[in-house]
């Protein structure tokens, strides 16, 4: 196989095009044939050996890919060959083929090309665990993105719009700035132009958040205008100098300074990891996120590609497509329109009334699996596809997972309550599945409210009806009635 090979630290022109055999996957592992590979800026840093991460030399280069599954180990339960997936490899990308864990590996969403699913995960998963987990970003609040131009400043202005933020995209040109008010951006700020500090406070906006993989000298004066009990987001450092933060800013101003290290909370928190990375996929099925490529490189111009980001040409994401794939025939639902109360009067004048249909989810084993894990739920004919095969359902079942934890994240698509305090999805009442439903099943689900009525501390129990259909079948393979409460 071709591959982008590393032998000594430095400049992208020290890397060569090389032919190495195609890696063989250990029991755990699937080989992936490599349709295309992102560029991130952690790239640049793993080819001068100042990343946290070392790979050792030689090594090839490329944290982020799509491609197909071409082979599988003996204990790979979750996949099969010829699934679509991406996948965060931290280095080998750039390469036809690479060789991975069944846990690095994700299921490529139907509605999601091979471009996208190289492109997505870094950046928005970066930034949608920044933004929600982190900074818990709410409507109304104003977001102040630095080097908003690059991959996760992108990213960051459309997931911020997507939650509602008022968002200030802070860039170092007038080419960058167009691109960032394209993607959202309300207000436009050059910060190599004049004094920064002054600009911030003549802008004259109660900054809330401030979102910063830039460091260097921008980080205290953005820092100095943060409003009271703001929160200021470590992302990265591409100025190359770490900031030094006197703390008596946090002091004066009662805001948080708080880390972002998005490969970590993969590791540490994989059950909200996947809850993120099935509202990224939702939200990019609505049309909600759409990926900007600065251009479209071919394997053998990976070194120019690298270059261009290590000199800051890159506006959004660089993309490397190992061969010339074309995406037909991807199944793209259209936007999601949520039904939307203000107040308990209008929930209960909505009784009897349908609440709306969810977008699709496939429903992959590493779902099953991870939630097997949480609830320690180990039944086999739910994480043991090998032995399940030899059962009447003739593979896993998704059962639990589906009632108990997928019914949440759909109705969160469906319904929405706002000027309330707090909203709890506590449970399900009666549940009845008309059909077994396998795992890799595609599911959708269609809700009534049904009942809405009084409850303690000036709350609202609701019930719903949910019925729930894959992509082939006309009647519910599930029917359950599902309990919410909310609080006013």
């Amino acid at each position: 196989m071709k591959a982008v090979v590393c032998k000594s630290y430095g400049p992208p022109e020290n890397l060569s095009l090389e032919n190495l055999d195609i890696p063989k996957p250990k029991p755990n592992e699937v080989l992936i044939k490599i349709a295309a590979c992102s560029l991130n800026f952690p790239d640049t840093l793993l080819l001068e050996d100042k990343y946290q991460f070392k790979p050792g030399l030689p090594f090839i280069p490329g944290s982020e890919v799509s491609g197909t599954i071409t082979e599988i180990g003996s204990e790979v339960k979750n996949f099969k060959v010829g699934d679509r997936v991406l996948a965060i490899c931290g280095w080998g990308g750039l390469a036809e083929y690479i060789s991975l864990k069944e846990e690095s590996v994700i299921l490529l969403p139907d509605t999601m090309g091979f471009s996208m699913g190289a492109s997505l995960m870094y950046n928005y998963g970066t930034s949608l665990h920044a933004l929600k987990d982190r900074a818990q970003l709410k409507p109304g609040e104003t977001l102040l993105v630095m080097g908003a131009s690059g991959g996760v400043g992108l990213a960051a202005i459309q997931l911020a719009k997507r939650m509602g933020a008022k968002v200030i995209a802070a860039a170092s040109s007038a080419e960058k700035l167009e691109i960032c008010k394209k993607y959202g951006a309300d207000v436009l700020l050059n910060y190599t132009e004049g004094d920064f500090k002054a600009k911030l406070k003549d802008l004259n906006l109660k900054i809330d958040v401030i979102y910063d993989p830039v460091g260097g000298p921008y980080a205290e004066p953005a820092i100095r205008n943060m409003a009271w009990g703001g929160r200021y987001l470590v992302v990265g450092f591409a100025a190359g100098d770490i900031p030094k933060i006197p703390l008596n800013l946090t002091l004066l101003k009662s805001c948080s300074i708080i880390g972002v290290f998005w490969g970590a909370f993969v590791r540490e928190e994989p059950l909200q990891h996947i809850k993120n990375t099935e509202l990224l996929a939702q939200w990019h099925a609505e049309g909600s996120l759409p990926v900007h490529i600065h251009e479209s490189y071919n394997l053998d111009e990976a070194q120019l590609a690298l270059r261009q980001m290590m000199d800051r040409k890159i506006i959004g994401k660089a993309l490397i497509k190992i061969y010339d794939y074309t995406e037909q025939n991807l199944v793209l639902p259209s936007k999601i329109s949520k039904t939307v109360f203000n107040n308990k009067e209008e929930i209960i004048s909505h009784v009897g009334k349908n609440l709306g249909t969810s977008s699709p989810i496939t429903i992959s084993q590493n779902m099953v699996s991870a939630f097997a894990d949480a609830t320690l739920d180990h039944q086999w004919i739910h994480i043991d596809p090998k032995k399940a095969t030899l059962s009447p359902f003739k593979g896993t079942i998704v059962h639990g997972f589906f009632t108990l934890s997928l019914s949440v994240n759909l109705l969160e698509q469906i319904y929405e309550v706002k000027n309330s305090l707090m909203g709890i999805n506590y449970g399900v009442d009666k549940v009845r599945f008309t059909k077994p439903v396998p795992t890799g099943s595609k599911i959708y689900m269609t809700a009534d409210l049904v009942e809405a009525e009084d409850a303690a501390n000036n709350g609202l129990k609701m019930k719903i009806l949910a019925k729930y259909f894959t992509k082939d079948s006309e009647k519910p393979v599930c029917i359950a009635e599902l309990l919410s409460i909310v609080y006013f």
